[in-house]
């Protein structure tokens, strides 16, 4: 059974590991797999007769650029003693071909018929079972012998037809109108996994000293909207905390090149709880000096790095 808290990259390392085939895949497959944000995995087809079983899924990956991804995977036991084997597709009139060129294990060489004291002459009929008493047929099939077309002639075969045009009607690209429909609701149930808040990792908070830490923070606060005794009275008691940086990069302000770097200063406080100063620092002054700002919330923070952007 899939994990349903499997990653997506952890689901690609798996399905490409264990694919008799993944060297096939095109480079540029593999690298925008590396995108792949989320996915969806469903049975297309499910095929078990007497020695042959084999599925097809379908493997959707929503990746970074909006765009989705699918391959196709053909899981069959038609290994060394019936083993399960895995391939990989890009294509699913590929994965199809590949599904109906498979036969039981043993097939060829006449597994579950009589065994023969001699192999058939290059022609005949192998799936043709010797009447009582009689060696075999050596004459080839002729598909007007109603022998032949005898429903019980072959009454393991007939019945996999049977199977695969009641239960397997995706085999045939005519008598698949749900495929698409079937690819746009994948595509908006991964939709909706990204649109739904992600829990967020738990912190990792360093006890060190952390009450004179946001003291510090706030001290070199240049801004005159920085946070006031309401802030730093709770801080007083933080006991642990975290230094994460969210943004950094530059900014072309007239005649040269302004940074800006904005940290979030977590704390964890005695009572249990969290709370977070926001500093920016930035070099949009008039005469390029280094510059800190602080604020306690994230959405102040980015409002104040655009407007330093815009008015130096």
């Amino acid at each position: 059974m899939n994990d349903p808290y499997e990653t997506s990259e952890t689901h690609i390392e798996r399905l490409l590991g264990r694919a008799l085939n993944s060297f096939d895949l095109p480079d540029t497959v593999i690298e925008r797999l590396d995108s792949a944000l989320a996915h969806a995995s469903s049975l297309r087809s499910s095929h078990h007769s007497a020695g042959l079983h084999r599925e097809t899924y379908r493997h959707t990956y929503l990746l970074a650029d909006s765009t989705a991804l699918t391959l196709w995977e053909l899981v069959h036991n038609t290994g060394r003693d019936g083993a399960e084997q895995h391939e990989i597709f890009t294509d699913e009139h590929a994965v199809r071909l590949a599904a109906s060129r498979l036969r039981r294990p043993g097939r060829a060489n006449g597994a579950g018929a009589p065994a023969l004291s001699a192999p058939e002459p290059a022609g005949s009929d192998s799936d043709s079972r010797p009447s009582s008493g009689s060696g075999p047929d050596s004459s080839a099939a002729d598909p007007t012998d109603p022998r032949t077309s005898d429903p019980l002639s072959d009454p393991v075969s007939d019945s996999d037809a049977l199977f695969e045009s009641r239960f397997e009607p995706d085999l045939a690209v005519s008598l698949d109108p749900s495929f698409e429909s079937d690819l746009a609701a994948d595509l908006e149930l991964l939709s909706g996994l990204l649109a739904a808040p992600l829990t967020p990792l738990p912190r990792v908070y360093l006890p060190d000293n952390s009450a004179d830490h946001a003291r510090r923070v706030l001290r070199r606060a240049e801004n005159v909207d920085r946070p006031g005794e309401e802030v730093a009275e709770p801080l007083r008691a933080a006991f642990a905390h975290q230094i994460t940086q969210v943004f950094g990069g530059h900014s072309h302000i007239e005649d040269g090149d302004t940074g800006f770097t904005l940290y979030e200063h977590a704390f964890l406080l005695l009572d249990g709880t969290e709370t977070s100063l926001w500093e920016v620092e930035h070099t949009a002054t008039p005469d390029g000096r280094h510059m800190c700002e602080v604020y306690a919330a994230q959405s102040a923070a980015r409002q104040a790095m655009e407007l330093r952007a815009r008015v130096r």
